[in-house]
């Protein structure tokens, strides 16, 4: 398995650029980034360009709350973020950029959702566009919750570039059966997330196996690094010892 360093988790006692080179000498094979706008996108560059890694992803902003895509009569900001995560994704050689919802419920915000995201889609058909259902305990009242609500908003949507951030924490939580989402995701996944349940720790604890959930990953034919978004709850480097375990 090849994994991918959530730098909005791990190491964020550094700077982004020496916790890009911190993820590097862990023996990470990627990086992925929550919001780094506060780094120069060039700083980033470097860092990347000096370790070899790839950097993944980026989220735009959470606003207010966590995300502003699916809040209707706001479409105006929505698009202000989606431009700024493309061109910092872009700055920096990432693949993907991560549109998150917000606070919504209904039709009126599913249809915000979607036309945001085909903004998005339209606007960067280079990059993936990717949308993440997070669990109603860590994010109460978010739009976007389950694997077949965001399946129904891709097909909406309606574009090959919009697909799915199947974060194994949140869907667990959210549905369990975590390895038949899996297979039924299987052709809108476009990235792959972990942490430990209840927790969201380190992969090797909690309940959920991961022996099992990477084992079934493997037959997908799955070979992009696995996103290690967890909480190390202390020195990152020393949570590590799960990389020897999976790799």
């Amino acid at each position: 398995m090849k994994f991918s360093a959530n730098l909005g988790f791990l190491w964020t006692e550094l700077s982004l650029p020496d916790a890009i080179r911190a993820a590097r000498d862990a023996g990470f094979d990627a990086v992925e980034f929550h919001w780094p706008y506060d780094t120069p996108a060039e700083d980033v560059l470097a860092a990347l360009k000096d370790t070899g890694l790839p950097a993944l992803g980026v989220n735009t902003v959470k606003g207010e709350g966590n995300g502003l895509s699916a809040l209707p009569g706001r479409e105006a900001e929505a698009r202000v973020a989606i431009d700024q995560a493309i061109d910092y994704a872009r700055a920096i050689g990432s693949g993907a950029v991560h549109v998150m919802a917000g606070f919504a419920e209904g039709q009126a915000a599913h249809d915000a959702f979607v036309a945001n995201l085909r903004y998005a889609c339209d606007r960067a058909p280079d990059l993936i566009t990717l949308i993440e259902p997070l669990n109603h305990h860590d994010a109460p009242g978010y739009f976007l919750t389950t694997s077949a609500q965001a399946r129904q908003v891709i097909e909406d949507v309606h574009r090959g570039t919009c697909k799915l951030m199947f974060d194994c924490y949140h869907l667990q939580i959210m549905g369990g059966d975590l390895t038949r989402q899996l297979s039924a995701c299987k052709d809108v996944i476009g990235h792959i997330q972990f942490a430990s349940v209840p927790d969201r720790g380190r992969p090797d604890a909690g309940e959920l196996s991961y022996d099992h959930v990477f084992a079934v990953i493997e037959t997908m034919g799955w070979d992009v690094p696995l996103g290690a978004e967890y909480k190390p709850g202390g020195d990152t480097g020393a949570t590590l010892g799960w990389m020897d375990r999976y790799a």
